[in-house]
C-alpha cells in the first residue's frame, strides 16, 4: 500500500490539478518514515523535526526515476560523450597549474604535513581541488540536505542515498556543518573536495589543530581529507600515477582492462616506450600496471599503476583520473602530453549504450550498459572487430556500431 501510495503521489505531481501538495505528502510521508534509522544514527528528534521542516523534493535534479516520464541520466551523460580533448583542455590545465603552483606556495606548511603524514604529493590533492571547485571558487549549487532527500526518494540509488541523508542529518546534529553551508553537486558532494557524508565521517581530517574537522571552509583539512581518502583507498607512496608511453605499432588494444597487469619493465619489453627518452629506475620498472589508451589506438598511451585506480575510485571516470593526475604534473612541469589527442569524434550516449548492449548479447562484454566507452567497452570493441575481422582500434564508431548490430 504504501508503494502505491507513493506513485498516486508522483503521478499528481506530474498531471494533477494540485501538484505541489499532491507531491508533498508523498515525499513527507517517506521522510518522516527514515526517523528510526536517523535516531538509531545518532541523529536527535529536535535536528530531524528542525532540518526536515518545510522540505521539499528538487524534481528537476538528474539521475531520477519519475513515473511516466523517461529516466534521466547525469550530466555526464550528454548527448555526445565527450572524447579526452574536450575534457582535458590545455587552457583549463595551465589555467589551473598557474594557480596550483601559487597555492603550493601559500599552504606549503600544511602540504608538507599532508605528504610526510599521508605520502601523497601536495600537486595529487591540489589537483583535486582544483578539479572539484575550482579551488573553491566554484560555489556548489544544490541545496545539500535537499538533493539527498530527493535522490533518496526517486533517485536511480535510492538505498545509497537513503544513508546519505541520514548521515547528513548526523553532520548537522553533530555541528559538523551549518546547513546554509552543506551546498552540493547535484549529487550531494559538498565541500571543497566534494565529498559525500559518509565519506566525511570515514576519512575527515582535522590538520589545523582547530578541534573541527572542516572540509568546506579549511583549506588544510580539506586537502588532508582527501589525501587520508586516497590513502584508505590504497595509495601507495612514492608510487606514480601513470607513466605516458608510445605504444608500439602492433598494439594488442585489447589488453587495455585492469585485469591485464604486468611489471612495467614487461611493458617496456614489449615494445613501449616512455616518451621524451624518460628512464625508469629499476624500482619503478618492477611497480605493476595496466595499459590505459583514451583513443583506442590513436592518441596517447599510458601505463597505468596502482595509484592510478585509486584515483579512479574518488570519481569513476577515465578522463577524470587523467585530468588530476596530468595537471598534478603540470604543477611541477609545463610538458603537455607528448602525443596530442587525436581530432576523433564519439558516437552518442544512445549509441555507445546500444553498442554495449550488443556486445553483452553476443558475450563480449559484461559490465554496465552506460553510454560510456571506458576501458572494458573499448576492449570488448576491440575483441569484437578481432573475431569480425576488422581494423582492430578499439574506438567505437558507426561502422562498428552497424556490424555489432546484425551480428548474431
Amino acid at each position: 500500500m504504501k508503494r502505491l501510495a507513493f506513485i498516486a503521489a508522483v503521478f499528481a505531481f506530474l498531471g494533477g490539478s494540485h501538484p505541489a501538495r499532491a507531491t508533498d505528502a508523498g515525499f513527507t510521508q517517506f521522510i518522516a518514515s527514515l526517523w528510526p534509522e536517523a535516531q538509531a544514527a545518532g541523529v536527535s528528534r529536535a535536528t530531524f523535526d528542525t532540518e526536515t521542516s518545510g522540505l521539499e523534493p528538487d524534481y528537476k535534479l538528474p539521475d531520477l526515476i519519475l513515473p511516466g516520464r523517461p529516466a534521466t541520466g547525469a550530466p555526464s551523460q550528454a548527448e555526445f560523450v565527450q572524447v579526452p580533448a574536450d575534457y582535458v583542455k590545455e587552457a583549463s590545465i595551465a589555467r589551473l597549474a598557474s594557480e596550483g603552483q601559487r597555492l603550493m606556495q601559500k599552504y606549503r606548511p600544511a602540504l608538507t604535513e599532508i605528504e610526510t603524514r599521508f605520502g601523497v604529493p601536495a600537486t595529487i590533492v591540489l589537483a583535486i581541488w582544483g578539479r572539484e571547485t575550482d579551488y573553491g571558487r566554484y560555489t556548489l549549487p544544490y541545496d545539500g540536505l535537499r538533493v539527498l532527500a530527493t535522490q533518496a526518494y526517486v533517485g536511480r540509488r535510492k538505498d545509497q542515498y537513503r544513508t546519505e541523508f541520514i548521515l547528513a542529518l548526523k553532520l548537522l546534529g553533530d555541528g559538523e556543518v551549518a546547513r546554509k553551508d552543506m551546498r552540493s553537486s547535484w549529487a550531494g558532494a559538498t565541500g571543497l573536495t566534494q565529498f559525500l557524508p559518509s565519506e566525511f565521517y570515514k576519512h575527515a581530517v582535522d590538520l589545523d589543530g582547530d578541534g573541527r574537522k572542516d572540509i568546506w571552509h579549511s583549506v588544510p583539512d580539506a586537502l588532508a581529507s582527501a589525501a587520508q581518502q586516497l590513502v584508505n583507498k590504497g595509495w601507495q607512496s612514492g608510487v606514480r600515477w601513470a607513466y605516458e608511453v608510445q605504444a608500439p605499432a602492433n598494439v594488442d588494444c585489447t589488453q587495455g582492462v585492469p585485469e591485464v597487469t604486468k611489471p612495467i619493465g614487461e611493458w617496456l619489453r614489449a615494445g613501449f616506450v616512455p616518451v621524451r627518452g624518460q628512464k625508469l629506475k629499476p624500482a619503478e620498472q618492477a611497480e605493476p600496471a595496466s595499459l590505459l589508451q583514451p583513443e583506442g589506438i590513436y592518441g596517447p598511451a599510458f601505463l597505468t599503476t596502482k595509484n592510478y585506480f585509486v584515483i579512479k575510485e574518488y570519481n569513476f571516470s577515465d578522463l577524470y583520473v587523467l585530468f588530476v593526475g596530468h595537471l598534478a604534473d603540470r604543477m611541477l612541469s609545463p610538458l603537455a602530453f607528448a602525443t596530442p589527442w587525436s581530432a576523433s569524434t564519439q558516437l552518442r550516449t544512445a549509441d555507445v549504450e546500444a553498442m554495449q548492449r550488443g556486445l553483452t548479447r553476443i558475450g563480449l562484454y559484461a559490465d554496465k550498459v552506460d553510454g560510456k566507452a571506458g576501458m572494458k567497452t573499448r576492449a570488448a570493441l576491440g575483441a569484437y572487430q578481432k573475431s569480425a575481422g576488422l581494423k582492430v582500434d578499439c574506438w567505437p564508431s558507426e561502422t562498428v556500431l552497424r556490424s555489432i548490430s546484425t551480428a548474431r
